[in-house]
């Protein structure tokens, strides 16, 4: 009988509006036997979103508490709020034997690299920057100043594909391949760390 694989972290990064979240939900929906990882932010809360569920809404004087006392596995600044993933429910799953899902930033995806080489990173990637506009657009949450900022750090971070295991196209209307693509990434890199099995 084969040895089970030992428990991945998977770490789900690309730029603002690419389908991030999206994916996850799918992935969640489908009754994916993953934790995902519900990451603190000082960011006002979207219409639709729950607090505990889609992120844990905290203000700045309790984010700064989580820093103060090393609560955070890795924590960054993006369009001037702060973002950052509680260690306890990355170490406390993984203990558990269970596949953990991170979504963060680039920088987040540097920091979680360094102190869990054996991180499996995906990187979602959109069909062009002229869609990703589109996309941002249609959440009409940005001023043209910001619209503007998140597609020049989208172009950045699109230059550092090279950096990731695996990238994922989320082409408009095809979510479902895309939600396929990560289940076969994740179902691959298992097959591939299961330790051999061994005869008595």
């Amino acid at each position: 009988m084969p040895l089970s694989a030992p428990p991945l972290l998977i770490v789900l990064s690309g730029p603002s509006a690419v389908g991030k979240d999206s994916i996850l939900e799918v992935l969640k929906a489908r009754g994916a036997p993953f934790h995902f990882v519900v990451t603190a932010t000082t960011r006002p809360k979207r219409e639709g979103e729950r607090d505990g569920i889609d992120y844990l809404f905290v203000d700045e004087d309790a984010f700064g508490t989580l820093m103060e006392k090393d609560e955070l596995l890795e924590h960054a600044t993006v369009y001037e709020h702060h973002y950052g993933v509680p260690k306890e429910q990355v170490y406390k799953p993984l203990a558990e034997g269970r596949d953990v899902v991170v979504r963060t930033d680039i920088q987040g995806v540097r920091n979680i690299k360094k102190a869990f080489p054996e991180a499996i990173t995906i990187f979602v990637a959109p069909p062009s920057l002229k869609e990703l506009e589109n996309r941002m657009r249609e959440r009409g949450a940005n001023s043209e100043e910001q619209l503007a900022l998140r597609l020049a750090v989208a172009q950045g971070e699109l230059a550092s594909l090279s950096n990731f295991d695996h990238v994922v196209l989320n082409d408009s209307d095809r979510l479902d391949e895309a939600v396929a693509e990560v289940e076969a990434i994740i179902a691959s890199e298992k097959r591939r760390r299961r330790p051999a099995s061994t005869s008595s």
